[in-house]
Formats: structure tokens, sequence, C-alpha cells
């Protein structure tokens, strides 16, 4: 909702009603929620944390138990059977970890018979937990007349707490697998299913059976349910936008895209609301809660980090994440840190997709998080030596700096790091490096005449970095491929100096063994 007053900003409330009553902002979603609600019965929906998912499940409860007040100025006040009222039962799994099946089993009993106490003061039967939640479900129905709205939030968090235990983890998925099997048949006492999480664990590892839930991931139309668009930063929040610059608000924060690129992209509510509150930039969400169990799995399979913003994929890698099969690709994406930047479908029904970095916040956050595993000790000091040389445009500064970089891992690393295998763990260290720094980098730059390694643009020149191990060529065609190819044609409109820059590895010497600079 739009507002000339500034309010109070909602930083960590999922209650609806809290934020409604308590003068926070709050940004219209009941246009979106109108579409769900009309369109299916059950619903999947996986987004990063800290993107609202909590917020959006306790919306559609205070919209069921008909709590119009609430809805007063917002889309759906004028357009709801506000008499329609229907039960609603909400399991949760966002709070604590369960370390065992043990501790799971009595969370879920604990919260299905507080649950059935709204409903009945008369004791629970003896039974197991699938037989808990379905005489809920059924007394639910019964005792008000009306099909149960079941809401569950945060459905995967017991098992991603424990992912990096395999054994734990698949025990503990086995007993949400128990209490999530109720729900196919339970299908007379439903009127709407609503399933959240971060990963999406396939049907047959959790809803076996439960055909029908519909996944609503990668919908277009279901694109801005979570999160801030544009629009909303410029009109819901237009009051605390004084002082600030708004282009790079979009370029730190914006930029999450699930399905269709020609929908609107969206901002992480956390990482604004913050922003706002504190009136500097930082990298908010990512500093919240980045797993080490990420940088651990990109290190030990040797991803090379300069493909991270053109990262090639199909829809099944988007998917696939179990205890036992977990792909780079479906990690990266559904975690957040890489998202939807192009679909295209070369043939029906077979789709490609190309990930990225969704903004600035996290390009350089996870950057300057994965160095120490590069083997770039001490990598915030380096960063402020790498930022002086280039804010001097300080070229024979920068190479001292750079051979001083590929100097410094000792040897166990070559030996123990698996990525060191890779010949591109130079190339992976020299971007990681200028990422973390925030400079605006783009990788393989394409020209009418092929592709530049590495291109930075920072303080008012552009500089151009082509890589060559001198194991497979001879010293000094870095550069002179650089010339050759004419990379530095397409920036000379723009007036500003160019340096070409080629750059020679050696595996052998573990070390760059050329450094030349020409400027175009």
């Amino acid at each position: 909702m739009a507002t000339d007053q500034r309010l109070r900003l909602p930083i960590g409330i999922q209650t609806f009603s809290e934020i409604r009553e308590g003068g926070y902002y709050y940004v219209d979603k009941t246009p979106v929620i109108e579409r769900l609600i009309h369109q299916s019965k059950y619903y999947f929906l996986s987004r990063p944390r800290r993107f609202g998912k909590s917020l959006l499940l306790d919306t559609l409860r205070c919209l069921f138990e008909g709590r119009k007040a609430l809805f007063e100025g917002l889309y759906l006040h004028h357009r709801w059977d506000w008499q329609a009222t229907h039960p609603v039962i909400r399991l949760s799994f966002g709070s604590g970890v369960m370390r065992n099946r043990e501790e799971l089993d009595e969370r879920i009993r604990h919260q299905l018979r507080k649950e059935r106490g709204r409903f009945t003061q008369a004791a629970a039967p003896k039974t197991d937990i699938p037989g808990e939640l379905s005489d809920l479900l059924e007394l639910a129905h019964q005792a008000t007349g009306q099909t149960v709205v079941l809401l569950i939030d945060e459905y995967d968090k017991p098992i991603l707490d424990n992912i990096l235990d395999p054994e734990r983890a698949r025990e503990l998925r086995e007993g949400l697998k128990n209490l999530y099997s109720v729900i196919k048949d339970a299908d007379p006492h439903l009127h709407l299913v609503m399933i959240t999480g971060v990963s999406k664990f396939s049907k047959v590892s959790l809803f076996s059976g439960l055909n029908n839930l519909r996944d609503i991931t990668l919908l277009p139309e279901y694109t801005t349910i979570c999160g801030y668009t544009d629009e909303d930063i410029d009109t819901v929040f237009a009051p605390e936008l004084a002082g600030l610059d708004r282009d790079a608000i979009r370029e730190w924060y914006n930029g999450y895209r699930w399905g269709s690129c020609e929908v609107a992209s969206v901002y992480n509510p956390f990482d604004v609301l913050l922003l706002l509150q504190n009136r500097a930039f930082g990298p908010y969400w990512f500093e919240s809660a980045t797993p080490t169990f990420l940088i651990d799995v990109l290190m030990q399979r040797g991803v090379f980090t300069p493909q991270l913003d053109q990262w090639e994929t199909e829809y099944e890698l988007l998917s696939q994440f179990d205890v036992d099969d977990i792909s780079t690709d479906a990690l990266l994406f559904q975690t957040g840190y890489l998202t939807i930047k192009q679909v295209e479908e070369p043939m029906l029904g077979y789709r490609q997709y190309t990930l990225g970095f969704p903004n600035r916040e996290i390009e350089t956050s996870l950057n300057h998080a994965l160095l120490p595993s590069l083997g770039v000790e001490n990598a915030p000091s380096k960063r402020r030596t790498l930022f002086k040389h280039l804010q001097q445009h300080d070229l024979a500064g920068l190479e001292t700096h750079l051979k001083a970089l590929y100097a410094g891992p000792p040897h166990d690393w070559y030996r123990n790091n698996p990525i060191a295998q890779y010949e591109g763990r130079y190339a992976s260290v020299f971007y990681s490096h200028f990422a973390a720094l925030g400079v605006q980098v783009t990788v393989e730059d394409a020209s009418h005449h092929g592709r530049v390694d590495m291109t930075i643009d920072f303080g008012g020149h552009i500089y151009l970095f082509e890589f060559k191990a001198v194991e497979q060529l001879p010293e000094g065609k870095a550069l002179e491929q650089i010339k050759a190819k004419g990379y530095a044609d397409k920036y000379r409109a723009a007036g500003k100096p160019i340096h070409l820059i080629g750059v020679e590895f050696s595996s052998e010497q573990r070390q760059i063994v050329a450094f030349d600079v020409e400027s175009a």
C-alpha cells in the first residue's frame, strides 16, 4: 500500500495481524493470493530463506478465518466472501533444531495437540502421528462444518539442519514423510493445502502419492508472491528513499527471478528493510546465515567460479535435491545464490536455463566467502590492497599484488585441495578476488571478434584480461590475442582509458609468469 507517511519497518515480523495493526509498511500480496486460491487446491512453493514465506502463510490464515478488518484498503477487501470461513491448521518447523527422529516426533505431536485443542477438549486417542493428523483434519471439518485449510511452513528445515549428517537427515526425512503421507487420503476434509520451504525434495521422497501437488515455484504468474518489486519500493517505501541512491538499491538487492525472464524481478525483503533502517549498503541477507556447507560443496566439486554468473542447466538439475543426491545447480538456485537469467526452449518440452548472480550483494559476498577455500589468506587485507591499486590505476602495483596473491597458498593446499586439479583454479582466484571487491566484473565478455576472459570497469578505466596457461601456449600469446581479436573496439566509444592485460600462468611453477600490459 502506497503512503506518504513514514511507517514502521516490519523487520523480522511474520504475523500479518501485527503488521496491519501495528503501523508497519505492508506490500499487498492479495492480488496474487486471489489467483492462487481460485486456480487449484494443493500447492508447493520453494523460496530462499527470509523471503516472506511465513508471512504469506499467515496472510492466508487470516483470510480464511474471515478477519476482514485486517484487509481494509487491500485488493481483496471488496472481492472476498467474508462469510465463507474455513478452519485453518498451521504446522511449522521453522524454530529450533531437531537432532533425531524422537525430537521431530515430539515437535509434531506438540503442534498437532495444540491445534486439536482449538476444536475440542477431549483427549486425543492413542495412535501414531499419521493417525493424529488424520483425526485432527476430520475433527476440524466436523466441528465447523467446513473443509480445512492446511498450511505447512518450513516443511524441509529439519532435514536441511542435518544435511551434513546424511544418516540423520534420512532419519528425519522419513519422519516428515510419515506426517505428509496423510494429505493424499485426507482430501474429503481439505479445502486448500499450501506447503512452503527452501528446497524442493522429490514427491517420491517426501510426498508419496500426492501427485496433484502443484509446484508453483517456477510459474511466471507467481514470481512476485514473495519479495518486493521495483514498483513496491517506489510506492510503498517511497517515504524511506530520501538520501539513498535508487539505482544502487536496484543493483545491490534486486534481480531474483523464478520462471520467465519477462516477468518482474524481485528484491529480498530482508535486505531492503535493513537498508532502509541502517541507511547503509551491506550484505545483510548473506551474512544472516550463509551455510559453510555451501562453500565446502563448491570447493569439493571444483566449481570454476567465473562460471557462476553464467551457469547453464536444465529443469531436472534445478529440481534434483535430496539427502543422497544434491546437484550443484539445485543447491545454488534453491538457496538463492543464483537466479534465472535466461530461459530457452530449443524444442518443445525441453527447457534450458542460464543462471547467474541476482545482484551485487550475492556476487561480492559469495566470492569473498570462497577466497579462503581457494587458498587466499587474509582476504580482507588483500582486498584493500587491490582497491588501492585500482583506485590509483597503478598497473605495476597490481602486477606485484597479484603475483604475491598466487605465491601465498602453501604447498599442502595444492596437494590436498581438489580444485587444484583444475587449470581453472588460476582464473577462479583472479575472478573471485576482483568480484569480492564489488567492482563491475564481466566474465567471457562478448564482442564481434570473440570473448575476452574478463573485463573490469572501475574508476573511469576499462581493464581487459586474457588468461593463458604457458604449458599449452608459448608465452606472450595472451596479450597478442587481445590485440589480434580487437576486444577493445566495443569500448572505444565510451571515451575511457582502456588497458589490455595478458596474464599467463604456469601450473608447474604455480605462479603468474607473465603480466603484459598495453594501452589501447
